[in-house]
Formats: C-alpha cells, sequence, structure tokens
C-alpha cells in the first residue's frame, strides 16, 4: 500500500472546509492542562530502565503457566502444541497484510482456505469465512445477516438465556436502534419449550449455545424443526473443542454456527487477540459478513487461491454489502489452522475426552463435600456450576492468595439470582494433583475462620 502526505495547500484546503485555520484549533474541545506539552510525563526513561520497568509490571500480572486455573466462561487455558507458534513467527505470515494481491499471497490465502474448510468439517456447515474479531462479533454479524436475509420483513430474534451474557451484551449493542427485538433471555430462566413457543411469524432466528454458558449439552433434537416450522434460522453458539467428541451442530440442523475459536491453539494471552468462527450453509453464503477465500485455477491451469464473493466487502460495491466488516483475525485463523492440522480428528478427540473425564472427575469430587453442590441435572463437558457456602468472591481470594489456584466465574456477576455460584472449568491442562488441591482448598475455604499456613 502506497501513502502519500498532503501538501501545504492540501492541508489549507481542508481546514478551510472545515471552518478552522490551524491544526491546533482542531483540539481546541480538549481542555488546555490535558494538551502536550503539559501532561506531567515523567522524565525519560534508558532503554535498560525501561526493561526494568516492563519487567516488573510483567511480574505483577497471574500468568497462565503460574497458576492452576480453573477459570473458563468464554477463555480457556488449553494446550498449544509449540509448532503452532513457530509456524505463526515465520516472516511470511507474522508480516503478511491483507491479501488483495493475488499473485503475491497465495500462502496467506492457501493457509485461510484450508481453515474455512476444517471449520467446515468440524461444525459440519457448508461454508465458512475467514474469521472475526471473537466469538462474541461472530454472533453480532450472525443477527447482522439473518436481518439481511429477511429485508425488514421479520424483526424478532430468540436469545437463549444459556447464551454467554457478554455475547447477547455485544449482539444488542451491535443492533441497538436497528429495529430488532431481542427476546427470551431477560429473565435467566426461560427454557428450550419456553424459547420454541416464543416462535411466530415475526421471528428472524432462534440462537442457542451448544454446550451452553454454563457447560451444559441440552438435548435439540426437533428443536431446529420447530424453528424452520415458523420459518426462522437456528443459530448454534459452540465451543470447537467440544466438537471433537460431540455431534456437529450442522447434524442438529443448524443454519449458522459461530464460536470462539481460542481453544483451538490459540493461548489466554489475557484477553485476547482472539479468534471468531462462522460457518453457515451454501444458501446463505452470498450474505456472509467478512471475506471468503476461494479455490480456483489460473490462467495456466494450476491451483490457485484468491478471495471470492467480494460483493459484500465494505471496499468493493458497498451499498450491496450486508456488513461493514471487511477484515479477518489472520494469524489467529493461521494458529487455529495449524492447531487443527497437528490434532487431527483424533487429537481433537482425545483433548475433548480428557476435558470431559477430568470435569467429571473435579464434580464429583466437589458435590462430595460439605456445603457444596454441583448443578448435575444435565449433561455438561467441560463447564459446571457449583453452589458455595459463602461468596465466591471470597473463595476465590482464598484459592489465590493460599494455593495458588485461580478459581471459577463468579456468576452473580450477571446475574443477581445466582449467588454463591460458581463456574469451574477443567481443561486437559489441569492433573489430578490440581484438582485434588482444589477440592482440599474449597474445604478449607468453607470454614467461617480461615487460618491456613499452606505455602504455594
Amino acid at each position: 500500500m502506497t501513502y502519500i502526505p498532503h501538501t501545504d495547500a492540501d492541508r489549507a484546503a481542508m481546514l478551510a472546509a472545515i471552518g478552522v485555520e490551524s491544526l491546533d484549533d482542531l483540539f481546541d474541545a480538549v481542555p488546555a492542562e490535558f494538551r502536550f506539552p503539559a501532561l506531567g510525563l515523567p522524565d525519560p526513561l534508558s532503554e535498560m530502565e525501561v526493561a526494568w520497568e516492563a519487567g516488573g509490571l510483567a511480574r505483577a500480572n497471574a500468568a497462565a503457566n503460574d497458576y492452576a486455573i480453573f477459570l473458563g466462561a468464554g477463555a480457556y487455558h488449553h494446550f498449544v502444541p509449540s509448532v503452532v507458534d513457530h509456524i505463526l513467527r515465520r516472516g511470511e505470515f507474522f508480516t503478511a497484510y491483507t491479501p488483495y494481491q493475488p499473485e503475491l499471497s497465495q500462502g496467506t490465502l492457501q493457509a485461510i482456505f484450508e481453515y474455512q474448510s476444517m471449520m467446515c468439517m468440524l461444525t459440519g456447515m457448508d461454508a465458512a469465512n475467514a474469521s472475526h474479531y471473537d466469538g462474541a462479533t461472530s454472533l453480532a454479524e450472525a443477527v447482522t445477516m439473518v436481518s439481511a436475509h429477511f429485508r425488514g420483513k421479520r424483526s424478532k430474534v430468540i436469545l437463549s438465556p444459556g447464551v454467554h451474557p457478554q455475547y447477547r451484551a455485544v449482539v444488542r449493542t451491535y443492533h441497538q436502534g436497528s429495529g430488532l427485538k431481542f427476546v427470551g433471555d431477560k429473565g435467566g430462566r426461560a427454557t428450550l419449550p419456553d424459547l420454541v413457543d416464543m416462535l411466530d411469524k415475526d421471528t428472524a432466528m432462534l440462537v442457542v449455545q451448544y454446550p451452553n454458558f454454563f457447560g451444559q449439552i441440552e438435548d435439540f433434537s426437533g428443536l431446529a424443526d420447530a424453528v424452520h416450522a415458523a420459518g426462522a434460522l437456528l443459530c448454534i453458539v459452540t465451543d470447537p473443542l467440544a466438537l471433537g467428541l460431540l455431534k456437529p451442530p450442522g447434524a442438529l440442523g443448524a443454519d449458522i454456527v459461530v464460536g470462539e475459536g481460542q481453544p483451538l491453539g490459540i493461548p489466554l494471552s489475557f484477553g485476547g487477540p482472539y479468534l471468531g468462527f462462522f460457518a453457515t450453509r451454501t444458501e446463505y453464503v452470498r450474505k456472509i459478513a467478512g471475506r471468503i477465500v476461494g479455490e480456483t485455477v489460473d490462467g495456466d491451469g494450476r491451483r490457485a487461491y484468491v478471495m471470492t464473493l467480494r460483493p459484500r466487502e465494505q471496499d468493493i460495491r458497498r451499498e450491496k454489502a450486508t456488513s461493514n466488516i471487511c477484515t479477518n483475525q489472520g494469524l489467529m485463523a493461521l494458529a487455529a489452522c495449524v492447531y487443527m492440522s497437528v490434532m487431527g480428528k483424533t487429537g481433537l478427540r482425545r483433548a475433548a475426552e480428557l476435558c470431559y473425564h477430568k470435569a467429571h472427575y473435579a464434580a464429583q469430587q466437589i458435590d462430595a463435600l460439605d456445603g457444596y453442590s454441583v448443578d448435575m441435572s444435565k449433561p455438561f463437558f467441560k463447564e459446571f456450576v457449583v453452589t458455595c457456602p459463602k461468596p465466591v468472591e471470597e473463595i476465590n481470594h482464598i484459592l489465590l492468595e493460599h494455593w495458588g489456584i485461580i478459581g471459577g466465574y463468579d456468576l452473580s456477576q450477571d446475574d443477581e439470582t445466582r449467588r454463591n455460584q460458581m463456574l469451574i472449568a477443567v481443561t486437559e491442562m489441569n492433573s489430578r494433583d490440581e484438582i485434588d488441591t482444589l477440592v482440599e482448598a474449597l474445604k478449607e475455604a468453607r470454614k467461617p475462620h480461615l487460618h491456613l499456613s499452606h505455602e504455594h
């Protein structure tokens, strides 16, 4: 990409059009005490001093490898094979920009194509895009796509309370003022039959999660038939690693499958960058938001890769675009591609099985503790809800300070009716010793007056 600087004449013309005399006038809205140079910045440091300062700040972080982690709720501590990082750091990928010129970007384009292909196999869908920013924005873009599909003829979107609360919040933020109505999740207790009862001729889409936010695997048999009978579409939010073990959403009748791809070879990284995946059926492929890479042949008949179906993109035929998103998480999609390639079908299943069995072992041990109870009303994958004898915030503080354990997610943050309820995640990274230590720590944490001498 070429950047052409503005001339003095260009700048003068633009300032005149805006109605100001100088660039400084553009900052009048900022109080003078907050403008440079009156920022109160500290004296400059040498490179060595900066390294010391940054290192000290970094040591204050709770790094994943330094603690036993039982916190999930959308971001998980999974094993990442070393080859993933080695491939990502190759200059051809690490410095690659948007592949607008296919003749110069065949490697990047092929990697994205392979990622799309594997996501289709994993989800059981026909087509996938080159990724979105994260799982929440993928769901928001699914709503955008469905809204464009129905062209304003349907305005209701049913959200299950089992969908991640932050995903639901992002969806509402994305579509505020759009005329869409979001129902089903406000009370927090709507069951699957309740959601089906909400279907009507105004319903554009019903959204469920599999496994749901609470780790449970709900029975979706017949759900797609009910949704389609009402003329609506079914969107399933899913954990991609769970699909190594569970029936794919495509086999459940889903029209759109979205979710967070972080479990596929992407570290926690203190919250990002992550990867939103998006897959759908062939009949909706022209309405997919974001970009798609396709396989073709060049003038000599050789296999080649290009960005395809471009009318949806912001930069081409913008008036016909179904979304304003025109980018993707290329490096993170590459990480997922390498991870799935290395793990293969058998490896994904094995990782999922380890999560499943370790989570069930932990749940059984915790449920046996006095004062604690585990919700086992439905099958679960790697997360489960624990009702605790005291506030979760207090228990998590004890776990961290005395045992070196990062505890579960405090569900009261999203739902006040779930006070003293903790969502615990167990992955293949949690050893039996860690799980047994968690159980012992929870046993000690229930005491009204804790006096621990345990050192981690």
